[in-house]
């Protein structure tokens, strides 16, 4: 499996050693190379390859010149070029802009390998490696880039990725059908000028008329950086457009260009998903990086399985709805099966299947029946914040999936550890999916994505209210209760997302204390390229309604507003304490049982207390007294997990 023949090429050696003395294409991508259907660079080489092309791979190359590019020799027709699986500014740093210390996509996780806007860098050594050879731009750095976009590292509207990378033509969403055409129409010598009626993809030209499809003209890159109210308006357009069966093209003014981005290609049927599925990836990195510590990204989907695509559940701060689409599609069952009978065949293999998923695990099909000939609804969500009276809430596809994974010889374990969308499975009248994925497919603790505890909070997130999830919880400690389990959740939280007040995350933090829970974890708001909650952070608006939001922008605030979420973590005190003080609740600071936290302890006076005469210390205070409250029943889903009964005791001092 780790011979480099197996990989596509890395080097002018390896081609050699193929016999290879020119090549088609060279895939430019800055994660490191791994041979997965989990990583797109992969995907798309082995596309290609499918179709009877030469693909070479260059992955994290050195950017500062054009020799790393040139050194592989010039291709006979183009150059494609993605940043890798992540936005190269959210790879690099976090949501307080700080630069992350680690990289799981590169070699021993080091960090620094791949350039700020990596596209723009790429696309640009690249012309001047091979002048006059079309350059394609596409992944998810591309692909939310497509628009004027709002950049949070520059806090400024930037650009389309197409002017400042100089690139010929952009794909966007899952890109393997507007691959094989560009690839088809290069190789018959056709003018990468003339490639202006692929859908899924965008160009520059010179005037509207270049557009082959029915479009709409959204405000100009002049109007949406410096009128936020225009911004909202693009978005709405933006995403209302985003279907592929009856959007329309998207026409944006650019600086005396014109960006024109086609409608979005159809998704991908089920035999076609698994012909991509089951092309002949090694599933591995390439042993180049054996002496560097191999990439750590491979180790969580290893052993995992990818069975959807798409996402009806459309959360505002989440990319897949603008990149996947919201029309799901699956794969086969049989070509699931064949996948997993073949991960067991692997020497490592211990006999278990991390996960069967995808965006949303639960998601087999799409979410009516309506959209298939009318498409997604451009005014109104499947899911939140109720469902739609026409969802199809039906998980029999997905659990007959599951049942036959779990008699495969070999197989021990199957789990699902991809998001579970609760809101959708609560909907589904048959409660056998829920039954079995308690009994058999849960490692001890299912992840699912709450978010807050405030509605409208909820409401701007596109999430269910809370009450759905509580429910959910309900059902669940039953259902462990039923099947004799004692498994937990991990429940997924967010502070400081656009409507969320100060007193908001204050509440939410009470809404914990009162579960007894308090998570280790909390994701910040991160306004990434693209997303419906990115432009409410910048306008300021719900591009939906055009109505004022609250929006948490200072860094002190954010800090607050997450600090209150781990409340007692003793590093957090500062600012949990400025932050109850701020929103004027001050009664959560003291010794009763609904308090989040202690007061400061007084000073000592000079002279007095056990502190006297030694410097720097202070005097303890006397503590009113307090009946020590009966140990509180566990919560399900809320408290830590048990030793097991029969785990082995540690060995004494002899």
């Amino acid at each position: 499996m780790n011979e480099t023949t197996d990989f596509l090429p890395v080097s002018q050696e390896d081609m050699h050693r193929r016999g290879w003395w020119w090549y088609d294409f060279l895939l430019v991508t800055g994660d490191a190379y791994v041979d997965h259907p989990s990583f797109g660079p992969a995907v798309i080489g082995r596309v290609l390859e499918a179709e009877g092309c030469r693909v070479a791979i260059l992955a994290q190359p050195d950017w500062h010149s054009a020799a790393a590019f040139a050194a592989m020799g010039r291709p006979r027709y183009g150059v494609m070029i993605g940043a890798g699986n992540l936005d190269s500014m959210v790879a690099h740093y976090t949501a307080a802009k700080k630069h992350r210390s680690e990289d799981f996509y590169s070699p021993g996780k080091k960090a620094g390998l791949r350039p700020d806007r990596a596209t723009i860098v790429y696309a640009n050594r690249a012309r001047e490696a091979f002048p006059g050879l079309p350059v394609v731009i596409g992944g998810l750095e591309a692909s939310l880039r497509r628009f004027a976009h709002y950049d949070y590292w520059e806090d400024k509207v930037r650009r389309c990725i197409l002017m400042d990378s100089g690139a010929d033509i952009l794909v966007y969403g899952m890109g393997e059908t507007a691959t094989r055409a560009i690839a088809a129409a290069l190789k018959r010598k056709t003018p990468v000028s003339e490639l202006t009626d692929i859908r899924g993809t965008a160009f520059l030209a010179d005037g509207p008329e270049a557009c082959r499809f029915d479009a709409v003209t959204l405000p100009s890159y002049a109007a949406v950086a410096s009128d936020k109210r225009a911004y909202a308006d693009a978005t709405r357009m933006e995403y209302a457009e985003h279907d592929p069966i009856r959007g329309r093209a998207l026409i944006q003014p650019h600086d005396g260009k014109v960006l024109i981005v086609n409608p979005p290609a159809m998704p991908l049927k089920s035999a076609e998903l698994d012909a991509v599925a089951e092309l002949p990836y090694t599933r591995w990195y390439h042993p180049m990086y054996d002496a560097l510590g191999g990439v750590p990204a491979i180790e969580e989907v290893r052993f995992s399985v990818i069975h959807n695509r798409g996402c009806f559940g459309g959360c505002n701060f989440c990319a897949l709805a603008f990149h996947q689409g919201r029309m799901v599609t699956a794969r086969s069952q049989e070509s699931v099966v064949r996948e997993v009978e073949a991960l067991t065949k692997l020497p490592d293999f211990k006999g278990y299947i991390a996960d069967v998923g995808g965006p949303s695990a639960n998601f087999s099909h799409p979410s009516c029946k309506k959209q298939l000939k009318y498409g997604m609804c451009p005014d109104r969500r499947c899911l939140a914040p109720e469902p739609c009276p026409n969802l199809d809430a039906d998980h029999s596809e997905y659990l007959a999936l599951l049942r036959r994974l779990r008699a495969i010889p070999g197989v021990k374990k199957v789990f699902v550890r991809s998001g579970i969308r609760y809101d959708y499975m609560l909907e589904d009248k048959n409660d056998a999916f829920f039954r079995e994925l308690v009994e058999y497919h849960i490692s001890g603790q299912l992840k699912v994505a709450p978010e807050h505890c405030i509605d409208s909070v909820l409401d701007y997130m596109g999430k269910p209210h809370i009450g759905v999830y509580e429910k959910f919880m309900d059902q669940y400690r039953r259902m462990n209760e039923r099947c004799s389990k004692e498994q937990y959740i991990v429940p997924y939280l967010m502070s400081s997302h656009p409507g969320s007040t100060l007193g908001d995350a204050v509440a939410l933090a009470e809404f914990l204390s009162r579960k007894g829970r308090q998570p280790e974890q909390v994701q910040d708001f991160y306004p990434t390229p693209g997303t419906i909650s990115t432009c409410m952070y910048h306008t300021g608006l719900d591009p939906e309604t055009l109505r004022p939001v609250y929006v948490a922008v200072t860094p002190r605030e954010k800090e607050m507003q997450r600090a209150l979420l781990q409340w007692k973590n003793p590093a957090k005190r500062r600012l949990v304490l400025e932050a109850l003080r701020e929103a004027g609740r001050e009664d959560l600071i003291g010794y009763g049982k609904g308090c989040l936290i202690r007061p400061d302890r007084p000073a000592a006076k000079p002279g007095q207390g056990p502190a006297a005469g030694k410097p720097g210390r202070q005097a303890e205070p006397a503590k009113p007294p307090v009946k020590r409250p009966e140990k509180p029943k566990r919560k399900e889903g809320w408290a830590r997990p048990k030793p097991k009964k029969n785990a082995r005791p540690a060995e004494k001092k002899k």
